[in-house]
């Protein structure tokens, strides 16, 4: 028997065994984004199926908005998912960010211990709620962090033209599961999306004191990092990132994210 045909054999083998890991290396998309999208549980929920239907590892890291947009801007990461419009609109203005969508929304809430001290639970006027805790002199965890959240709660305090003073105001500088964790043990007010708040609701025994005002919106975007300002971002990731959420199937997901039967994150993406 000759022995070409085995020879041809075995460097087609050969051959597959260097192609075959690169054809199917799974790609790395860098996300920053805020902690709510992680400490609700929403991105574990998510990431599984967008990743294998991408062949891709999303590596996620999760800060206040304002630390996961200068991550963006400094081009350490391909895509940002945060909720802050004005810094958004802000940071595509400036040439550091492509392709903004809108992907979803939910609400702020005022969170606080079951004995509220302020007696502002049932309010649906979160700045008259604001102003009641601070004359009440009842301790607010700020999370300090420059994060969305952060921005809207410095906001309700620049409008009603006070904020609490002295031990009655601690600025933790630590994402949002972290300050409800540390209100629970402060027993201690605090601004918190839906969200975060339902995933940690049981380990806290804080309650929800103020809800339902149209200036406690929260809305969410996704950019990718301009590939014109950086070579190396993954623009294609990111792209594939922005379209899985905006999707049809994106958002049906989003949507049907439940904490304890409870719908906390509405899809926006037109």
């Amino acid at each position: 028997m000759s022995r070409r045909p085995l020879f041809r054999l075995a460097a087609v083998v050969l051959a597959s065994a260097f192609i075959a890991p690169l054809s199917f290396a799974q790609q790395i998309i860098k996300l920053s984004t805020t902690t709510s999208t992680e400490n609700s549980g929403l991105l574990p929920y998510l990431l599984p199926d967008f990743e294998a239907k991408t062949n891709s590892k999303v590596h996620v890291i999760s800060v206040g908005t304002g630390k996961a947009l200068e991550l963006a801007k400094n081009g350490d990461v391909d895509v940002t998912l945060v909720h802050a419009r004005g810094a958004e609109d802000k940071f595509v203005a400036e040439g550091h960010g492509v392709d903004r969508r809108d992907v979803m929304y939910n609400d702020f809430i005022i969170v606080g211990p079951t004995s509220d001290p302020a007696g502002v639970k049932g309010s649906k006027d979160v700045l008259a709620a604001m102003k009641k805790i601070v004359d009440s002199k009842a301790k607010f965890i700020s999370r300090g962090d420059n994060s969305g959240t952060d921005v809207m709660e410095k906001a309700y305090w620049k409008e009603i033209g006070v904020k609490p003073e002295g031990s009655a105001y601690v600025s933790a500088g630590l994402g949002m599961g972290e300050v409800l964790t540390m209100a629970g043990e402060l027993q201690a007010y605090t601004l918190s999306d839906r969200a975060t708040y339902g995933a940690y609701k049981a380990k806290t025994g804080l309650v929800i004191a103020v809800q339902g005002d149209k200036k406690m919106f929260n809305p969410y975007g996704v950019i990718a990092v301009n590939p014109a300002k950086y070579k190396d971002i993954n623009y294609k990731g990111a792209k594939q990132f922005i379209d899985y959420l905006t999707s049809t199937e994106g958002q049906k997901k989003i949507a049907a994210y439940k904490i304890d039967g409870e719908q906390v994150f509405f899809p926006s993406a037109k």
